[in-house]
């Protein structure tokens, strides 16, 4: 779900006319209240949606929904329910010529469930292939993103709260097309195809005077997320025509412990880590997927 430019996706590209209504519908009085319409209210709500004002502060981000086949030809078919979450943190970081903004680290978990019984599926009989593959679920540790600031490098405005603001409710879309290197598909990329092929969806949405609320720190909100992409690696499609597609919904949690009872169990006895985000000097490659499954196979093979 991580992607590292969508905290500044969310915190610009936005006309100017859907924030003139903000004096009206929020109960904060104008003279306190974080002005949407400024390069740095714009910044101060997207941290607040994303994370946190306050440094080095946990937030948890969790989702749940189903993943589909498409194969043309036949009809989608429900392959997986599938169940998520991502921690993370923010950090303030200052610019002389760029302003004041901040930087974001976190990692994700997501979890491929039975469609019937929701218990984690750990193997998979491939129906195309007939072959029973190991399940590789998400485990991308890190997802952090580059720094976000109010301004650009020539001293500009650059920061705008992208969204739709309605009453007392705003709601923001994120559309992220990623057509890029595959680290699984060698090194002729351009001329032979294989690179790596997906589109990422995001709407979040809560309510404006929280957002727009100096006294709060963070804001809950709710989240959907929807991902098209190639087959994954782990279900050794070799090739065959196809893709699949996630749809799923969330929201940001209180707290950590507010997960359901099947992510806390599977934290605390596989993937620990995930109980608390990265540190904010954290300076590692992200992972996807894809290269989570590359750096698996050529361990494996190592060893072999």
């Amino acid at each position: 779900m991580g992607i590292r430019s969508l905290p500044c996706l969310l915190a610009t590209s936005l006309g100017a006319g859907l924030v003139a209504g903000i004096v009206s519908t929020s109960p904060v009085s104008a003279a306190e209240k974080i002005d949407l319409s400024t390069p740095e209210g714009a910044i101060a709500a997207a941290r607040k949606i994303q994370c946190s004002l306050k440094d080095e502060h946990p937030v948890t981000y969790w989702w749940l929904g189903d993943m589909f086949s498409r194969v043309p030809g036949e009809p989608d078919r429900l392959i997986f329910k599938v169940e998520g979450m991502n921690i993370r943190q923010c950090v303030t970081i200052s610019d002389e010529v760029r302003g004041e903004g901040y930087r974001m680290v976190s990692r994700e978990v997501l979890f491929y469930l039975d469609p019937e019984t929701g218990e984690v599926v750990d193997e998979w009989e491939n129906p195309w292939t007939g072959e029973t593959v190991e399940v590789l679920h998400i485990d991308n540790d890190p997802v952090n993103s580059g720094p976000t600031y109010p301004y650009d490098a020539d001293g500009n405005p650059s920061a705008r709260f992208r969204g739709t603001i309605q009453g007392d409710l705003w709601w923001q879309t994120a559309t992220v097309p990623l057509f890029y290197h595959n680290v699984l598909g060698g090194d002729y990329q351009d001329y032979v195809g294989n690179k790596y092929h997906a589109t990422e969806m995001f709407n979040f949405m809560g309510i404006l005077s929280e957002l727009t609320d100096p006294e709060l720190h963070t804001v809950g909100n709710h989240v959907g997320w929807v991902r098209k992409s190639d087959w994954l690696p782990w279900m050794k499609m070799r090739g065959r025509t196809g893709m699949v597609y996630f749809h799923t919904a969330g929201r940001k949690l209180e707290r950590f412990e507010d997960l359901s009872d099947l992510m806390l169990e599977q934290i605390e006895t596989r993937f620990q880590k995930y109980s608390e985000p990265p540190p904010v000097d954290d300076t590692r490659p992200n992972e996807t997927s894809w290269t989570y499954f590359k750096r698996i196979i050529d361990e494996r093979r190592a060893e072999d």
